[in-house]
């Protein structure tokens, strides 16, 4: 059996996995839910979730991967759990999969985005268009086109197809140690932007002015929800990564900078989305997903000097984010084909990507001609979503706090937060009592709100 590939530097764990969390879902999720849930009150809530349960939960993840050392079903095999514990990592599999058939086309607009912002064409008036719907329009025609949006997640595919050929190190960590210091960068050059605009003021009061009153049951579920979505836990993706952790890493140490870092980048997408959008009168818009990113940003760039610059760097950033989270989304399931047919890699990864062309492509198109069909009231693209990321994902959590908490090895948790007792763990007690008693019942509610 070949060794088990492994990252080569801290930096590169820290920047694997951090590119694994940092995605889509903090830079126009975060925003969105920011707006609709109290604003700094449900910043407040969020940041508890992901000091409070997302460590742990992370730890657990990591525990179970580095012990396991394989993909996210085989874990539970080498572990030595008894039989249908496998089936937590087999719906982690499943849900980042259909998480991965549906965000190659998010990812294929941020492409085709970016390749506008660069052409300058984002940004050319449309004949019969009044300039206050030019972007409305401008995004209904191009992610209801039956073949651009094709083309780009085509692109999309592509390069994700490269970068997991390459393999852990040449691939997934040299891209991740490239991709991450960039978005940080871009990232505080907007915020150096948007903070001097007149009246930038009243969006950081918004965002950092929290009014207490305004936490509920509903921003509770809702911030827990965005917690667990942006660190990625519960899709298999950090139990893959961390099967490739070397024997030394200090898990606790990775796990809350990897929580840090991962709020640093939804704090500063805040810093720079509300003060831009109260500075130039937009604050009353919709921040909702699509809209946010598509709309509202570029009419936020059209009022600023240099439009297209900056146009071009937010979409370099959104394409940035998007790539490292489409490459660890596909890792967990081409880790599962190589550990379970002990194929090769690039065997694995073209059994992974090659159907994507198909998948992604009817994803793409019930945003248009395909849109009349429709499961459970929703299109393709929208059931996709709920299904995974609402319904399985805190499933798959829950069961695994319960497998951890309750039915591990013993001493599991311990020997991998001490590193085989070379290292002391303050946190293990706390951590503990975490997972087996406080994950399972909140995440539990946040799956019972999404149902009510």
């Amino acid at each position: 059996m070949a060794k088990k590939a492994q990252f080569k530097s801290k930096v590169g764990i820290i920047a694997a996995t951090v590119g694994s969390a940092v995605g889509l879902g903090n830079i126009w999720r975060f925003p969105a839910e920011v707006q609709s849930n109290g604003g700094a009150a449900f910043l407040a809530v969020y940041i508890l979730c992901v000091l409070i349960l997302g460590i742990p939960v992370m730890l657990a993840e990591f525990s179970i991967g580095r012990g396991g050392r394989s993909d996210a079903i085989g874990v539970f095999k080498n572990l030595g759990a008894s039989r249908g514990w496998w089936t937590i990592g087999a719906l982690g599999i499943v849900a980042s999969y259909l998480i991965l058939c549906f965000y190659m086309v998010v990812a294929g607009w941020t492409f085709e985005y970016l390749m506008q912002s660069v052409t300058g064409g984002l940004f050319t008036p449309t004949e019969g268009v009044a300039a206050a719907d030019h972007f409305t329009m401008k995004m209904e025609s191009f992610i209801t086109d039956p073949v651009n949006p094709l083309v780009n997640t085509y692109a999309m595919i592509l390069i994700n197809l490269v970068v997991l050929l390459l393999g852990v190190q040449k691939g997934i960590e040299r891209l991740s140690n490239i991709m991450m210091p960039l978005l940080f960068l871009i990232l505080l050059v907007f915020i150096g932007v948007t903070l001097t605009l007149p009246g930038a003021s009243q969006g950081l009061d918004f965002f950092l002015r929290p009014d207490f009153s305004k936490i509920g049951p509903e921003v509770v579920i809702n911030a827990l929800g965005q917690a667990f979505f942006s660190l990625s836990l519960g899709m298999g993706i950090l139990i893959t990564y961390s099967s490739y952790y070397p024997k030394n890493t200090n898990l606790t140490r990775t796990a809350i900078t990897v929580s840090l870092l991962d709020l640093l980048v939804a704090f500063m997408m805040g810093l720079i989305i509300f003060p831009a959008v109260t500075s130039f009168g937009l604050a009353g818009e919709s921040l909702r997903g699509a809209t946010l990113v598509f709309v509202t940003l570029p009419e936020v760039f059209c009022k600023m000097s240099f439009t297209q610059l900056w146009s071009i760097l937010f979409f370099l950033l959104l394409t940035v984010a998007a790539l490292t989270s489409t490459v660890s989304i596909a890792e967990v399931s081409v880790a599962f084909i190589r550990d379970r047919f002990k194929t090769s890699r690039w065997k694995a990864c073209l059994i992974v990507i090659l159907p994507l062309f198909i998948l992604s492509a009817v994803c793409s198109l019930s945003m248009g001609p395909l849109n009349h069909i429709r499961i459970a009231g929703f299109n393709i693209f929208d059931f996709l979503d709920n299904m995974a990321t609402n319904i399985m994902l805190p499933v798959g959590s829950i069961f695994l706090c319960v497998f951890m908490g309750w039915f591990a090895p013993k001493g599991l948790l311990q020997n991998q937060l001490t590193n085989d007792g070379t290292m002391r763990s303050r946190l293990y007690g706390p951590i503990l009592f975490i997972i087996r008693f406080i994950a399972p019942v909140l995440i539990g509610l946040v799956l019972i709100g999404y149902f009510l």
